[in-house]
C-alpha cells in the first residue's frame, strides 16, 4: 500500500523529569494505549489530520516539528498507511471524545505500546528530541556553512590544473 490513509501524532513535552509522551486510550479497547491518530478526511492532508486527531481525541494543542515514519498496519482487518508526525505540546484544547490519556516517560511509554511498530515510531522520535540543543545547532550549522561553500564556489570559474595549462599551450 502506498496511499496514505491516515495521520497520527507523537506529541511530547519536556518537563524537569525530561520528556513526557501522549498516550491515549485506544477506541473502544480498555487499557490499550496508542498515539492519536485518525483517517484523512477530504481537502486535508497527513498533517492536518495528525493535528486534529490530537486535539480531538486528547484533548491538546501541539505544534507539528517534523514528519516521523509511515506504518503499515490491519485495522478491522483492512491495510492502513499511518504517517506519523513529531509535535510538541502547546496547550490544553476541549477533546470532542471522552478518551483517557496519559503522559508518560520513554521507558513508560514503550511498555504502554503494544505494537512493535508504534514502539519504533517512539524510538525515532526520542532520538530527535534527546538530541543535545548543541548537537542539533552543530549539525545546522555544519549544514549551512556546506551550503556557503558551495554557493562561493560556484561564483569562480573552475581552475584548470598545471598538467592542463601546459597541455594548452
Amino acid at each position: 500500500m502506498s496511499r496514505t490513509t491516515h495521520g497520527g501524532a507523537v506529541v511530547f513535552k519536556l518537563t524537569g523529569d525530561g520528556a513526557r509522551y501522549l498516550l491515549v486510550e485506544a477506541a473502544g479497547t480498555r487499557n490499550r494505549w496508542v498515539f492519536p491518530k485518525g483517517h484523512i478526511e477530504d481537502g486535508e492532508t497527513a498533517g492536518d489530520t495528525a493535528l486534529r486527531e490530537v486535539s480531538e481525541e486528547a484533548g491538546v494543542r501541539a505544534r507539528p516539528m517534523r514528519r516521523l515514519r509511515r506504518v503499515e498496519q490491519k485495522q478491522e482487518g483492512k491495510r492502513i498507511s499511518i504517517v506519523y508526525f513529531l509535535m510538541a505540546y502547546t496547550g490544553r484544547a476541549t477533546p470532542l471524545e471522552k478518551r483517557r490519556i496519559r503522559w508518560l516517560a520513554f521507558d513508560e511509554a514503550i511498555e504502554a505500546l503494544d505494537l512493535a511498530k508504534s514502539r519504533r515510531v517512539l524510538r525515532s522520535a526520542n532520538r530527535l528530541i534527546s538530541l543535545p540543543p548543541r548537537q542539533r545547532i552543530g549539525r545546522a550549522a555544519s549544514r549551512l556553512a556546506r551550503r556557503f561553500v558551495r554557493a562561493a564556489l560556484a561564483l569562480f570559474p573552475r581552475r584548470r590544473s598545471r598538467a592542463a595549462r601546459r597541455k594548452k599551450k
